[in-house]
């Protein structure tokens, strides 16, 4: 039986207990806010009405400004209205981030519908129980995406494809350009559209076609804090895809919790990079909600493309960069290759994965701003934890607790009982950015709270994060190991459960399990460990091809390792994080290295 002693028999010394983080926060940072009763809608009219003139987004150099994305949001509300959209309606969203993406986004919310964000690179396969779970009528997409809905319009509710040509937003002279017949830009004009003439083109919102004009469209008054604004899809070991639906009071919170976290953010006027996609959840807060909430410039970059996104740094430089380490250490490998002045760039906040301290050193020199790493996941909408941004960040942490956010670490087997401070555990959190629950599974919602230890204050239900955390006394938290065991790649979450359900369809292979290994940058590589029918020989480029055709590119191994078994506990169950041992101690015997194992991108 463990000893508990130092963690119920003198609570009063227990981080969680004394909310020790407060301690630690700078003068800018309040322990509370005052949220009001704001939903999303209340953000975006405040800052129209104070910045209608200012830059709202630009793409490719062009620019948009506040009242003229106004005007473009209420036609395509009008348009949405039109086609049978009202409130309580999910509407599909498959685009990169591009201007229709952002316009898209808020007509859905005037509205009091839904945005259902998704990956626009998602096989069919991906989407189909999404899809069928959601029941959308309506899905808006990148028209390079057309395909994949049609196949899904015959084995789901979706009914109206809606498509967006990227370049469309283009400015004129490289719109111009690209319709030149030179096999360089036709690449480029082929890697950003695709003709899609059998369904209805999003230009037919925007121009009135569909709807009118929506200059009498106003947001639905019945529309509370507590109501689903974004539903995003997220998968625990199962790899069955859950909808967590967030709110717009805890979008709205998380928006305001990070201002407060970042001196002076948006005391001035700022200028956002919107590198990171606006259907996952990190990137839909602290791009597109946050820069609406301080009335700053997006930049949208459609692909994390570093030619993209040194231009952008060049040529309008952001002030604000949230982004992932695999972000950063590229474009710092290109600014010291090429000599380029990142001056300017005021503050970072990075998520997904463990931050490098040489990184962090090597940005900050080079643009005199802040870079510190933060924590969440998307049922907290995301953010719940940070490194505070005045030089009293903590290597190899990912921080210490929001305002208004409690953090607390439990013994995983019952999360009544508190650990110790420093004791490993799982990680529990509550605060206003919590979501409320996922669509369709009140079972998997009650599994997903609990009341928590009886030592800490009443109040609501704690969320159980499957992440395995340290909190050190001064309320500092390291994350070491994912019961989850979710893998972070470039920012993104692949599900080892999914990807497995796909290679055991291969007939050559008898059981798999996937894991993620630790590259030099923080974050993973997906790879797998296979075992193969009798017959079978090891064939890395057929099972990488099944994958392809079943799989988003991030998704899939980037190698595989045949093992005659795989490590599995009493009850059969195959241990991955024993898997992962193997694996390593395998590339440390031939003398290679994780990042040795990386392919070219076919």
């Amino acid at each position: 039986m463990t000893d508990t002693s130092n963690s119920t028999g003198e609570q009063g010394s227990n981080a969680a207990v004394r909310k020790a983080w407060l301690d630690l926060y700078p003068d800018w940072t309040p322990p509370s806010i005052d949220y009001g009763h704001d939903t999303l809608l209340d953000v975006y009219r405040r800052t129209l009405d104070s910045y209608p003139n200012r830059k709202a987004l630009t793409f490719f150099g062009r620019s948009t400004t506040y009242a003229e994305l106004d005007a473009k949001v209420r036609s395509t509300a009008a348009g949405l209205r039109a086609l049978g959209v009202a409130k309580g309606d999910r509407v599909a969203l498959l685009m990169p981030n591009c201007p229709q993406h952002v316009i898209a986004y808020w007509a859905v919310l005037h509205l009091g519908a839904i945005a259902v964000e998704h990956n626009p690179l998602y096989t069919s396969h991906e989407l189909e129980h999404p899809f069928n779970d959601h029941g959308a009528r309506v899905a808006i997409g990148w028209d390079k995406t057309v395909p994949v809905l049609e196949e899904l319009r015959r084995t789901t509710p979706l009914e109206t494809i809606i498509a967006v040509n990227m370049l469309q937003d283009l400015p004129l002279i490289m719109r111009a350009a690209l319709a030149l017949p030179i096999p360089k830009l036709r690449a480029s004009r082929e890697k950003l559209h695709a003709s899609a003439p059998q369904v209805l083109g999003f230009d037919a919102l925007l121009h009135d076609a569909v709807g009118g004009d929506g200059r009498h469209i106003v947001a639905d008054e019945t529309i509370t804090p507590d109501d689903t604004a974004v539903m995003m899809y997220t998968s625990g070991t199962t790899g069955s895809p859950k909808g967590a639906q967030l709110t717009h009071k805890g979008l709205v919170a998380n928006i305001l919790q990070g201002k407060a976290w970042v001196p002076g953010l948006g005391s001035e006027r700022e200028i956002s990079l919107g590198v990171l996609p606006m259907f996952h959840a990190y990137g839909l807060t602290i791009v597109t909600n946050l820069t609406m909430l301080i009335g700053a410039e997006l930049v949208l970059v459609p692909a994390p493309e570093i030619p993209l996104i040194m231009k952008v740094m060049k040529s309008n430089r952001p002030t604000w960069v949230p982004g992932v380490p695999t972000l950063y250490e590229k474009i710092v490998e290109a600014a010291e290759r090429d000599g380029a002045n990142l001056s300017g760039v005021k503050y970072a906040f990075c998520g997904a994965s463990t931050l490098p301290v040489s990184l962090v050193e090597n940005w900050e020199k080079l643009t005199g701003g802040r870079l510190v790493e933060g924590y969440g996941l998307t049922e907290t909408s995301p953010i719940i934890v940070g490194n505070p941004m005045d030089g009293n960040r903590r290597p190899g942490y990912v921080g210490i607790p929001f305002p208004d956010t409690e953090v607390a670490i439990v013994d995983p087997e019952d999360p009544t009982s508190l650990r110790a401070d420093g004791e490993e555990g799982e990680v529990i959190v509550r605060g206003p950015q919590v979501f409320s629950g996922y669509l369709n599974l009140p079972e998997a919602t009650e599994k997903s709270f609990t009341d928590g230890p009886a030592e800490l204050p009443e109040g609501p239900r704690w969320y159980r994060t499957g992440d395995v955390g340290v909190m050190e006394p001064d309320g500092f938290i390291k994350l070491v190991a994912r019961i989850k065991e979710v893998i972070i790649t470039g920012g993104f979450n692949v599900y080892p459960a999914e990807v497995e359900e796909v290679l055991l369809s291969h007939p050559d292979i008898t059981d798999a399990t996937v894991v993620g290994l630790p590259k030099h940058d923080g974050s993973e590589m997906v790879v797998a460990a296979i075992t193969l029918a009798d017959y079978a020989r090891l064939d890395s480029e057929a099972y990488r091809d099944h994958c392809y055709s079943n799989l988003t590119r991030y998704k899939v191994p980037r190698a595989f390792f045949h093992l005659e078994d795989l490590p599995r506990d009493q009850m059969g169950k195959v241990r991955r994080r024993d898997v992962r041992d193997v694996l390593l101690k395998q590339l440390e015997e031939r003398g290679q290295t994780v990042d040795s194992l990386v392919r070219k991108r076919r």
